[in-house]
């Protein structure tokens, strides 16, 4: 058989590919949940793009299913056994300081920028290209390829527990949706929050800090933080004078506006990916800092001295530190912080520990930490760690294919991140970012590079094939 030149067939496809990489982009996919309903259950701009990547696949005869609005499958091929490639079309809230609109998918120095256009949207377009090839090429297959579209992946993959409620395991599969070379080891991932019930008695205090808010996503590294705060004209003066200069001092940017008795505070941080919350800057922790040279009313005091004193990278203050040689450190992004002048109040929390913890252990140290703070622990979710030895077949044939392609032997990663790949039964983080490149996920201005976009979609065409072309 003739060796296929992969790549030189995925250039023969290079307008095709960069025009509906821009069209999926410009569907802004956020889940809203204001205009969800029974078959859009994510709301509008999610339901179109699910919308749109099936029409696509009906138009290249592949077989086609939307599974309730939580998920679509793409289908190619026959056989027994299947090889999964699961993808997400939801991207998180764009955010502000965006060069350009966040859903334009304008060009710029051989760039695609975009919400979406690294996570996850880029990737999968490269993957449905790939497919593509695949079939055009009329290659025999062993094993059906089930391209699974989830729509809630940044949020609570609400889409692919219903597709597995409902639809068949793939025998083996990968997410493109980490990095390259392979992804063998997550982490496990739980998402809390320590919540505070408001006080019906609200003791008077010459500075009361009325609203904190930071943060939109607990998989998000804040980068805006405000509050607002009254009290007597002198100290909110005073305080306006200090905030000045303590941006002054850290070289952060951030403004303050004193009108009618009322300081308003914002705080400006550098977003990152709650698995990487050393990349960024947490807005919400540094004028949480800030605040703590001050005093409040006893419910603010507290909120703030919590965060200060709790909120870090690695969870040395929550004393739930760890690591191990496959996975790394436990992380800890402090995604959501919150505070009501009644006291209410909230922190919630993004932790990924190694894949040889326990997560029982650190949520049991965590409800210690919540009862001895007069806080109570919600645990919102938590995905368990996935591992795939280095030696399992599904690793050797991808080495094999990244290898044939980029020229460099590929070393097995292990990530914080949390890809669908968990959610099979064995399955591995496969690209799309390639090693040096700057992780853009969940900046503004994330993009992909057009080279990039072409050469992961010619990795994944051979490995789709590699995969399915054998009967084990």
């Amino acid at each position: 058989m003739t060796t296929i030149n992969w790549f030189h067939e995925v250039e023969k496809r290079k307008d095709l590919l960069i025009e509906q990489t821009q069209e999926f982009l410009r569907i802004a996919s956020v889940l809203d949940e204001s205009t969800a309903t029974k078959q859009a259950p994510f709301g509008e701009g999610v339901a179109s793009a699910l919308a749109y990547l099936l029409q696509k696949g009906e138009e290249n005869q592949f077989f086609v299913k939307n599974v309730d609005g939580y998920a679509g499958l793409i289908q190619h091929g026959e056989g027994e056994n299947s090889v999964g490639v699961l993808c997400h079309l939801d991207v998180v809230p764009a955010g502000k300081g965006w060069t350009s609109s966040p859903f334009s998918a304008d060009i710029r120095e051989n760039r695609i920028y975009a919400r979406g256009a690294i996570d996850n949207k880029g990737p999968t377009m490269a993957a449905f290209v790939a497919l593509m090839i695949v079939k055009e090429l009329e290659l025999p297959l062993q094993k059906r390829v089930q391209m699974i579209i989830g729509t809630d992946e940044e949020s609570n993959w609400r889409c692919v527990d219903y597709y597995f409620k409902h639809e068949e395991m793939p025998t083996i599969g990968f997410a493109p949706d980490a990095d390259f070379p392979i992804i063998h080891a997550e982490k496990g991932i739980t998402d809390v929050s320590f919540n505070w019930k408001g006080k019906e008695k609200i003791e008077a205090s010459r500075l009361r800090l009325q609203r904190f808010d930071a943060g939109e996503r607990l998989n998000m590294v804040p980068d805006h933080a405000s509050v607002k705060i009254v009290g007597e004209l002198g100290e909110l003066e005073q305080l306006e004078k200090n905030f000045h200069q303590y941006i002054l001092e850290i070289n952060q940017n951030g403004s303050a506006t004193l009108d009618n008795g009322t300081l308003n505070l914002e705080f400006e941080g550098i977003s990152a990916h709650g698995s990487t919350p050393e990349n960024g800057l947490n807005a919400g922790v540094y004028l949480a800092q800030f605040l703590a040279n001050h005093s409040f009313q006893s419910a603010a005091n507290d909120f703030i001295t919590f965060v200060v004193e709790h909120c870090d990278f690695d969870g040395k203050l929550l004393q739930i530190n760890t690591r191990d040689e496959v996975s790394g450190p436990l992380t800890i992004n402090a995604g959501l912080l919150q505070f009501d002048q009644s006291g209410e109040a909230k922190a919630g929390l993004n932790i990924r520990y190694p894949v040889t913890a326990s997560g029982e252990d650190c949520i049991e140290k965590l409800q210690g930490v919540a009862k001895r703070n007069g806080a109570s622990l919600i645990v919102h979710d938590h995905m368990g760690p996935n591992y795939v030895e280095g030696d399992h077949p599904l690793i050797k044939t991808l080495q094999n294919v990244y290898e044939r392609q980029i020229g460099e032997e590929p070393e097995l990663l292990a990530i914080g991140g949390g890809t669908y790949a968990r959610s099979l039964k064995t399955g591995v983080a496969f690209g799309p970012m390639f090693p040096g490149r700057e992780d853009v996920a969940h900046k503004k201005d994330e993009y992909i590079d057009i080279d990039d976009l072409l050469k992961m979609t010619a990795i994944y065409a051979e490995a789709i094939y590699e995969l399915a072309k054998d009967k084990e």
